[in-house]
């Protein structure tokens, strides 16, 4: 069968590429193509847009961009009617996706959604347009079904993927082999993870930076965005040269006493990695975080971790409270007060029994895979 996939963001490239990986398994005579990222064209996809030029977030990029943008929708349509897949796969990324499930709609070729928008937290009115375009969703979250029950929409509920991609790697820290590879001193280490866009990283990482200046105890590494290069993170180091390390961000995390993590999958990843955090966010202009918070964002909490759970596990120092002396303090609780560290690890082991079990892409591809035959019977 013919398989059309589209993700625009690097997590979904992840993703993406382990669902291809276990479609082709089950369907040896596959075909992928689509746009996407370098671990999905690895899989066996032709990729013919990479990701890392459709990713304009934010009002000012996108009006910035929008003859590109407008250019790859069009040349997106006529590539899907020319292939005329059995399926169009589309990985979250909404802004894109969604527009391109209601062309394929509109032509006649059936749709799969594979890791929900996350419409439960902002624009909710979005599951209006997953309902008309939507033939099937799969979901990775265990609270999205509920959320999707209350308009009536079943979904597909596979188990997280970040399960597969992490345990995968997980392995016992071997501090010494990873110090010697990456060339850092003997210390312990405080990981920043200051996110994966130019602009939410020139926001966070200074301050961020200085926080983790506070801890001299331990040394500061960051997770470098694959789409950045050292020229961009070196302004906000200023005297002092912060090692950052790209393509390992699971590796960091195994290897670290505490977190600072920009709000996002990441929070989840570190938590699922059992390393302590405090959880950042500032968004630039302010008044559009506070317009969206009143009009818009659904949910009390902005961390998955916190969401799952529904409660207050990782502390969340968002928008105003994004301030140094707050990270200070918070980083204090969990390196200064045992007890402290050992409630948030309790919490991470209830957040893991409700994710479930490992294999979230196998399951989203037998049940792909399954539904694609019985149409064709």
């Amino acid at each position: 069968m013919r398989y059309y996939v589209l993700a625009g963001e690097a997590s979904g490239d992840l993703h993406a590429s382990n669902l291809i990986k276990e479609i082709s398994l089950l369907d040896p005579q596959a075909q992928f193509r689509g746009f996407g990222g370098d671990l999905m064209e690895k899989a066996g996809m032709t990729v013919l847009k990479h990701y890392r030029d459709m990713a304009f977030m934010g009002l000012v990029p996108v009006i910035m961009n929008i003859r590109t943008i407008k250019k790859n929708f069009r040349f997106c349509e006529q590539d899907l009617l020319a292939f005329n897949p059995d399926v169009l796969i589309l990985i979250d990324y909404p802004g894109f996706n969604l527009r391109m499930a209601k062309f394929a709609k509109e032509h006649g070729i059936r749709t799969f959604y594979y890791i929900s928008p996350k419409i439960w937290a902002w624009k909710q009115e979005r599951v209006h347009k997953v309902k008309a375009y939507v033939d099937e969703m799969f979901t990775i979250l265990p609270f999205e079904a509920d959320f999707y029950r209350k308009f009536d929409y079943p979904v597909n509920y596979v188990g997280n993927p970040l399960l597969d991609a992490i345990l995968e790697k997980k392995t016992a820290p071997d501090f010494q082999r990873f110090w010697t590879e990456n060339k850092l001193p003997e210390k312990p280490i405080l990981a920043v993870l200051p996110g994966s866009r130019k602009g939410e990283i020139s926001v966070l990482l200074p301050t961020m930076l200085k926080a983790a200046a506070q801890f001299p105890e331990y040394q500061c590494v960051i997770a470098g965005a694959p789409n950045m290069g050292i020229e961009f993170y070196q302004p906000f180091m200023k005297e002092s040269q912060v090692p950052v390390i790209w393509n390992k961000t699971y590796e960091i995390l195994i290897h670290s006493s505490v977190a600072i993590v920009s709000s996002g999958t990441a929070t989840l990843e570190t938590a699922i990695l059992n390393v302590p955090q405090v959880v950042v966010y500032q968004m630039n202009p302010r008044w559009l975080f506070i317009f969206l918070k009143k009009f818009f964002l659904k949910t009390k909490w902005v961390s998955l971790v916190n969401i799952i759970l529904g409660r207050e596990a990782v502390s969340e120092l968002i928008q105003s409270d994004f301030t140094l002396k707050n990270v200070v303090s918070e980083l204090e609780k969990i390196l200064n007060d045992p007890e402290n560290e050992k409630r948030m690890l309790a919490d991470y082991r209830d957040m893991m029994i409700k994710l479930g079990e490992p294999g979230a892409s196998g399951r989203a591809a037998a049940l792909m895979v399954e539904k694609l035959k019985s149409i064709n019977l």
